[in-house]
């Protein structure tokens, strides 16, 4: 993993901002903006766990879920070539294009949690 903390089912983004001299991050996969910032790695880090724990508080106080909810749909853009031969073996294998991308991303998602 890149660029990210993680704190109990929370991840934060990571950045650095050379002009200021500090990290900066926010909370991903909540629908609210929530950021972050230290001038050293432990600083970021405590930030981020004060951030995440204000957060739950919060959403507890009024009474509103923690996490983003998911549609389950979403747009992916590929290169044409990328998307001409998957539409191919989509096909070959008797499957639509959008079956194929579910099965290909199921798996990755698998293979990297068993590997963690």
């Amino acid at each position: 993993m890149k660029d990210v903390l993680v704190y109990g089912n929370y991840i934060g983004s990571v950045h650095f901002n050379a002009d200021d001299e500090v990290f900066y991050g926010k909370i991903e996969g909540v629908e609210d903006l929530i950021s972050f910032e230290g001038s050293s790695v432990t600083e970021l880090k405590k930030a981020f766990e004060e951030a995440v724990g204000d957060y739950i508080e919060i959403c507890k106080e009024y009474g509103k879920k923690t996490a983003k909810s998911y549609k389950g749909s979403f747009n992916v853009r590929i290169a044409p070539e990328i998307h001409k031969k998957a539409t191919r073996l989509a096909l070959m294998k008797g499957m639509s294009l959008n079956q194929f991308i579910q099965k290909a991303v199921e798996e990755e998602v698998i293979r990297e949690s068993s590997a963690s």
